[in-house]
């Protein structure tokens, strides 16, 4: 038994009702700022990445350093 399968039916009268509930011109608008923060949280995401990035190739470590059974760094 498949509760969280949605069918075409099911769309269309949650999209109606969003419709209904906030009328043809406000969706635009929504749609437009869900789109700029999904935008900005990648952006974000990305930047995080590159000062990572940066941070290790500054510091000189590319790689994970091991130890051996001793507990010197090799």
């Amino acid at each position: 038994m498949n509760l969280l399968m949605i069918g075409t039916w099911e769309i269309v009268a949650v999209v109606l009702i969003i419709l209904l509930l906030f009328g043809g011109k406000k969706i635009p608008e929504m749609m437009k700022g869900l789109g700029k923060g999904v935008k900005s949280f990648k952006d974000g995401m990305n930047g995080v990445e590159d000062a990572d990035r940066d941070h290790r190739g500054a510091n000189g470590v590319d790689e994970v350093k091991k130890e051996d059974e001793k507990g010197e760094t090799k």
